[in-house]
């Protein structure tokens, strides 16, 4: 019942969901043992965990992470319509695709990690939600805890949405239950909202053909950082591992850099003023 396609959408899932390459080479490394066994023993003609050009999606990643702005959504006008469009193109018109893709741009989160959210995980008194390093098996029955994203995290939740989270949250039963589930309750993956929303199709539709579900945190990070998020604070809500990668987030735009030297010369000119000191040459 294994098969190559199979084996080649599981790879890609585990990929989506940001698992390190060892992790899914390993991973992958067992099943060949095991199905090459199969062959010998003549239950299946083929090896099927035998996919190839997985380790290129890697370096596509790391190409689009040169400039990870270029794939964020340009403005919350959108990202309401992107979310409207998922829910409609639903086969059931379930309302929670669009609380997911609103919570994971607006958050600046991976879709794992919001299917990963617990009632208490949310502080309702200052509307922070504590994002926690995974420790438990994936759907994809994987746990990889050197993945730069599982880093425990404290991130803002706007206003925009918290309507969203105060109503799943009086729906929650007990604390650990989660907030964000599909709609028979299983947990949201990558390739579960891509499949039950027919992503590709409606983003080819609204003209953002490239756009993959992970673009959602590049959207939220790009946001902020447009909004003057101090580069050291959006490092914390990311998650990043190094300061340069968050980096790539900033846009020093002309306007920017002409401020900058306004406000240079504003601070020269007070030092210069008689009550403080002075500057002379030497």
């Amino acid at each position: 019942m294994i098969t190559n396609g199979a084996v080649d959408r599981a790879v890609h899932s585990w990929i989506a969901d940001e698992y390190s390459r060892s992790t899914v080479k390993n991973s992958l490394a067992v099943l060949v043992r095991v199905m090459e066994q199969a062959v010998r023993d003549g239950i299946i003609q083929r090896n099927p965990a035998q996919v190839t050009g997985w380790q290129r999606e890697y370096q596509r990643a790391a190409d689009e992470l040169d400039d990870p702005r270029s794939l964020a959504l340009p403005d919350w006008e959108t990202l309401t319509k992107l979310a409207a469009a998922l829910v409609d193109r639903s086969a059931n018109h379930f309302t929670g695709w669009a609380d997911v893709v609103i919570f994971a741009a607006c958050t600046a989160a991976r879709i794992g990690e919001v299917s990963g959210v617990r009632a208490e995980d949310i502080d309702r008194e200052t509307w922070m939600w504590t994002v926690r390093r995974q420790t438990t098996p994936s759907p994809g029955g994987l746990i990889d805890k050197g993945t730069k994203g599982k880093r425990a995290r404290t991130v803002p939740l706007i206003e925009e949405v918290r309507p969203i989270v105060a109503h799943r949250l009086d729906a929650a039963t007990k604390p650990e239950s989660r907030l964000f589930t599909g709609p028979r309750g299983g947990r949201i993956s990558t390739a579960v909202l891509r499949d039950a929303t027919h992503w590709d199709e409606v983003v080819t539709k609204l003209g953002y053909e490239h756009l993959r579900r992970h673009d959602l945190r590049h959207t939220g990070l790009t946001w902020m950082a447009d909004a003057g998020v101090p580069v050291h604070v959006l490092r914390k809500i990311a998650g990043h591992g190094s300061l340069t990668t968050t980096q790539r987030y900033l846009h020093p735009d002309r306007q920017s850099i002409t401020d900058a030297g306004t406000a240079l010369s504003a601070h020269l000119k007070a030092r210069r003023s008689p009550g403080g000191p002075q500057l002379r040459a030497v």
